[in-house]
């Protein structure tokens, strides 16, 4: 596995492509997508987890605020990582990718508040980041790649056909 280079120094990210979707992920939501197409999100303690096919080209991105909500209620909104992971493997296989192909990509948990650094792992972030890891472990998909955990927030842009990411700190 790698971590993901940051863009500290340079251009910001990727260079625009006119011919190229481009969206913008809030919290609690996932975008998925069969064609080329950029999502950029923020995140402090929330964690992002991209998942693509290369082989097919369809991919997306989830972005969630909590480790742990129920199914079948009225909180199983993706704003709950052991939730959103499992819907937005279902919806990228939906769309036409490869259970088989997919590989993926995790990021943010970090410890944005002092008040939280306290508990030494134990903190929001690094619970949302576990929870990413063992519903992909259940699920069978390798993660290839993240930048996770820290103390600053992140700026993510993931390109659903290809995974690959910008970070940038802040």
């Amino acid at each position: 596995m790698t971590r993901v280079a940051h863009a500290l120094a340079g251009p910001p990210g990727p260079r625009p492509d006119p011919g190229m979707g481009s969206v913008y992920l809030h919290s609690g939501q996932i975008h998925v997508s069969a064609a080329p197409c950029r999502v950029t999100t923020i995140l402090g303690s929330c964690v992002a987890v991209g998942i693509f096919d290369p082989a097919t080209g369809v991919g997306g991105l989830n972005h969630f605020l909590l480790p742990r909500g129920h199914a079948g209620s009225a909180s199983s909104a993706p704003r709950f990582g052991n939730l959103a992971v499992g819907q937005l493997v279902a919806a990228v296989v939906a769309a036409g990718g490869r259970r088989d192909g997919l590989r993926a990509k995790v990021f943010g948990g970090a410890c944005v508040l002092a008040a939280f650094k306290k508990d030494k792992g134990q903190h929001l972030g690094s619970r949302n980041v576990e929870v990413a890891r063992e519903v992909l472990r259940v699920e069978g998909i390798s993660v290839i790649a993240e930048d996770v955990d820290g103390n600053n927030g992140r700026k993510l842009i993931f390109q659903t056909h290809d995974g690959a990411a910008w970070v940038r700190s802040l």
